[in-house]
């Protein structure tokens, strides 16, 4: 894990979806809301809050079904909120990630369904193996993020795990 802990990525793009299976918009911005999501996103509330791929992932994903460099291909087709590089997401359930000035917490892997196949045949089977359709959070802090802004880990936030039951 000590080549996450230096990893610094940034927010190539970013997409908010109007409904269930609609289009995703693309804009330069977004405003998050604390234990919601993305203000304007159709998912809110619950773990998936916000989900994130890494362009890297999507590139090699293209190259295995022998479609890259395929502009009817973009990254809005895996349908997640946000496109990062150079930050690798894989195995990072639990840990916090800082977007910005946000902070969201890792809840798990977004495991690619069968609307990958509609995508282009076959994307569902590469995408399975090792985080390959990114990971979906719950948002900490209320904020704005936009195209540009740098991603890291934070591993200084001394929070309780999302994961374990509240003590009364």
């Amino acid at each position: 894990m000590s080549d996450l802990v230096q990893s610094v990525g940034i927010i190539e793009q970013i997409w908010l979806k109007r409904a269930k299976r609609g289009p995703m918009d693309p804009v330069a911005s977004a405003r998050l809301r604390a234990q919601r999501g993305l203000v304007g996103n159709a998912n809110q509330g619950g773990r998936r809050q916000i989900t994130l791929l890494e362009a890297e992932r999507w590139e090699e994903h293209l190259s295995a079904v022998g479609r890259d460099g395929d502009p009817s291909l973009g990254p809005a087709r895996r349908r997640a909120n946000v496109l990062v590089r150079g930050l690798p997401l894989v195995n990072s359930r639990g840990r916090v990630l800082r977007i910005g000035t946000v902070r969201v917490q890792i809840a798990g892997e977004t495991k690619p369904c069968h609307q990958m196949d509609e995508v282009c045949d076959g994307l569902q089977a590469v995408m399975r193996p090792a985080w390959g359709g990114g990971a979906f959070a719950m948002i900490l802090d209320d904020g704005e993020i936009a195209i540009g802004d740098t991603i890291s880990w934070d591993d200084a936030s001394d929070l309780p795990s999302l994961f374990d039951p509240v003590s009364a």
